[in-house]
């Protein structure tokens, strides 16, 4: 992705929390309720999983678990974030969250910024303590993005997308579509049913639409300078990858619809394009008629 070089980054949207070491949450515990691959392959956590209370020793001791403040330093310009892992979600977060303030603003609503949380390995969050098997996701009960660098490796390694930083944006403009959701009281509205149909897939598709409106108008925020093909050609892979159908059928070789819980590749791929191509959250009502 081309970010103009020359503007401002805020990397206070951003915190940064590593050095946890390897360390596996308890069976059923905090918000991840599906073990090992499973949880991963799912592409986050079931939205409305209710909070959990906190885990003795979630944190962990000083020693082992530190606030970093380097992204303070070190993420200052739109070179950086074509230069930097965590830098490139500090810009990214920056123009996402740039684009629904003025959303909102322009339907007469307040837009409440999100802070996205990297760790490493684990991490205790409003919904519970959580692992990197959680993949990314976004907890509406602290209302953060939470996100491990490492789950982009495995999109490529493991669910053969083609990666790269655009992957990366669709990803993250997915869980602030989350936000957007949360904000506007699509959360609590929505039932927890599962299967090709349900509220849970019609809300995870939104949100792919979401981040396909704010790639439309990602140059507009002034934080990237164009969105090629190369980029849209990398969403959409990414979005591909992450199919309910092809999950279930690399995890256990049948594609079961009633276990559908984000849509299958296709849904995934369609939605991420009607908002890129249309470019309004309004075309992006995923709860009525077929999806």
């Amino acid at each position: 992705m081309d970010f103009n070089d020359d503007v401002r980054l805020d990397p206070s949207q951003v915190e940064v929390r590593r050095g946890g070491g390897r360390r596996t949450a308890a069976a059923g515990g905090g918000l991840v309720g599906i073990l090992g691959l499973l949880a991963v392959l799912f592409f986050g956590v079931n939205p409305f999983e209710e909070p959990q209370p906190q885990q003795p020793g979630a944190q962990g001791s000083p020693q082992q678990v530190q606030e970093a403040s380097d992204v303070q330093k070190k993420c200052l310009t739109g070179l950086d974030a074509e230069k930097d892992a965590d830098c490139l979600v500090v810009g990214v977060v920056n123009s996402v969250q740039d684009y629904w303030s003025k959303v909102f603003a322009n339907s007469g609503l307040t837009y409440t910024p999100a802070k996205t949380q990297l760790f490493e390995a684990a991490t205790q969050t409003g919904c519970g303590y959580a692992t990197a098997k959680a993949g990314p996701f976004y907890c509406p009960a602290d209302q953060k993005v939470y996100l491990d660098l490492t789950f982009f490796d495995d999109l490529q390694s493991q669910f053969g997308a083609q990666g790269g930083p655009a992957a990366q944006a669709y990803v993250i403009g997915h869980e602030y579509g989350h936000h957007v959701q949360n904000l506007l009281g699509v959360m609590n509205r929505v039932d927890r049913s599962t299967g090709a149909s349900s509220g849970a897939v019609r809300l995870e598709l939104q949100a792919d639409c979401y981040a396909g409106v704010w790639m439309r108008n990602a140059v507009q925020t002034g934080y990237l300078a164009q969105i090629t093909q190369r980029d849209i050609d990398q969403a959409v892979s990414a979005a591909e990858a992450v199919g309910d159908d092809r999950i279930q059928s690399r995890a256990q070789g049948y594609v079961r619809p009633d276990g559908f819980t984000h849509g299958t590749s296709e849904q995934r791929v369609k939605w991420l394009t009607t908002g890129y191509s249309s470019g309004e959250p309004t075309r992006c009502d995923t709860f009525r008629g077929a999806i």
